[in-house]
């Protein structure tokens, strides 16, 4: 098997290490307060000092909207138990390989020899990692200073990498049945489309967190809570230029057209990007990269 850029890299050096713990009777109106200030997708619930006992995030608070749970519900009653965890000097082809194997979107770093939570890793920070490499490559699409030999590297392009499957909706839809959706499809977001199936607007999981706090009905149609224009990129852009353009504009996902005003035909997310394992183009091997060792 041949190397990739992950290759010989430690959770440690991509895992952020700012965390929120909350305690197992605080509420999930409390939860959701902490989830869009810090402008993360779980939380863990525990007590310091503690192993955490479970993991609170959007796709949860989303099913206890659903529920007609009371924002006064201890978030212990929603919580996923146990989180998973790993170590910080674990590679991150490892890390990555739990995460794909259990279809979940984090793992949260023990400390050596102990219990103690001391970062998390997940699929945007692993992204970080990467594009961080790629800017500072001779190779890198954005590095003008090799424009000569950038001609000559094949780069990946985003319907290489892109999931083909995108879940859509009519903009008239009742918001009850996006939650439905999302909750079946485990997808961060749905599309919001038109007659011509023409990308309108997009409602993500954070639309729904707040819709919850707010008060919001579940009958009210997709159209009155979407987030519009829908960014877009085309299926020809380099990996590189998606990956810019989601960490610059603070982004999960891209929608894919193939042209200007066709049909949707795919999205690219952090977490496809990361699935690469490696860097945007064909040329970025793991003897190209140094690692900071300390």
């Amino acid at each position: 098997m041949g190397k990739d850029t992950l290759t010989e890299l430690k959770v440690r050096h991509a895992m952020r290490k700012q965390l929120i713990v909350l305690g197992p009777d605080d509420t999930i109106d409390c939860c959701i307060q902490y989830l869009i200030k810090y402008k993360v997708n779980a939380i863990l619930a525990g007590r310091y000092g503690e192993k955490p006992l479970g993991v609170v995030s959007k796709t949860d608070i989303m099913g206890a909207w659903y529920s007609e749970l009371p924002l006064s519900t201890p978030v212990e009653m929603i919580m996923n138990s146990p989180p998973l965890f790993c170590r910080p000097d674990d590679t991150l082809d490892s890390a990555l390989n739990t995460m794909k194997s259990n279809k979940i979107y984090r793992l949260y770093a023990l400390e050596e020899g102990s219990n103690a939570v001391i970062g998390a890793i997940a699929y945007p920070d692993i992204v970080g990692l990467l594009y961080h490499y790629c800017s500072h490559c001779d190779q890198g699409l954005f590095n003008k200073r090799k424009e000569m030999e950038q001609d000559r590297v094949k780069r990946y392009k985003v319907h290489e990498i892109m999931t083909k499957k995108v879940e859509s909706c009519q903009e008239d839809i009742a918001l009850e049945s996006v939650v439905e959706i999302l909750s079946a499809s485990r997808f961060g977001a749905i599309l919001i489309v038109d007659n011509d199936n023409y990308p309108r607007g997009v409602i993500s999981k954070t639309d729904i967190t707040l819709c919850y706090r707010h008060g919001q009905d579940l009958s009210v149609p997709a159209k009155t809570i979407m987030s519009s224009p829908v960014a877009l990129c085309y299926e020809q852009n380099p990996v590189e230029s998606a990956i810019k353009s989601m960490i610059i504009e603070d982004l999960h996902r891209l929608f894919v057209i193939p042209e200007n005003r066709q049909a949707v035909s795919g999205v690219i997310s952090l977490t496809d990007a990361a699935r690469l394992r490696s860097g945007s183009c064909h040329a970025c091997i793991s003897s190209r990269i140094r690692v900071d060792k300390n």
